[in-house]
């Protein structure tokens, strides 16, 4: 599991896979890029109920976010996250229980918790001992279109009241991604405009150049 240094590095550019977007044959070289790009934090994300597909990849995954000093995070999957020994494990609102997670992965595990448009909602999660925060959608999102929507300005509000890191998340492109550093977000969590660019690696590394 994560020791507690690495807490002190949620901050960049946040990748996040899509079983639609990653090939199985091309999953290490994706991730790869992605991290040879500058992205500092990766989440496995996928909703296939093939346990040994997720297993083998997640494995993958954070052999090569240790290789590269990156964060390796599992999206829901608690059980997951502690059988690859990821760096910890990211949850929703309808998810598994915060205290869940603490008490299964340890003290050192970072655990991320998605707030939608709701301050309340963090506040209580950085209360239960949540590691940093994540708002959105920031802008439509091809991924999730029906996801509530929450304004840049609610990081700005967020930062004023917490003391977790702050991830804005949801349609964020090169484009629009200086809206949600202008309100001081410590990570942007990108999905289609990293992982359906046509290079990954100058993708990952024109979006995190906004952090250095």
């Amino acid at each position: 599991m994560a020791s507690s240094n690495l807490k002190d590095k949620l901050r960049g550019l946040y990748a996040i896979t899509d079983e639609n977007l990653i090939t199985e044959d091309h999953f290490s070289e994706v991730i790869e890029a992605a991290l040879q790009g500058g992205a500092s934090i990766i989440q496995y994300r996928d909703k296939s109920k093939d346990k040994q597909k997720r297993l083998q990849q997640a494995s993958t995954l954070r052999k090569l976010c240790h290789q590269y000093q990156a964060i390796c995070i599992i999206n829901d999957d608690i059980e997951l996250a502690r059988a690859v020994n990821a760096d910890g494990v990211h949850l929703g609102r309808d998810d598994a229980k915060l205290s869940h997670a603490r008490q299964t992965l340890g003290d050192d595990a970072i655990i991320g918790i998605s707030c939608y448009n709701d301050i309340e909602l963090a506040l209580n999660a950085e209360r239960n001992s949540a590691d940093y925060v994540a708002f959105g959608t920031m802008f439509s999102s091809s991924t999730k279109p029906e996801a509530v929507t929450a304004r840049p300005e609610i990081i700005s509000q967020a930062k004023q009241q917490l003391s977790i890191p702050v991830c804005a998340i949801g349609g964020i492109t090169d484009k629009n991604i200086q809206q949600v550093i202008l309100h001081h977000s410590d990570m942007a969590a990108v999905i289609n405009s990293l992982f359906a660019a046509s290079d990954i690696k100058s993708t990952a590394n024109s979006l995190s150049q906004y952090f250095s």
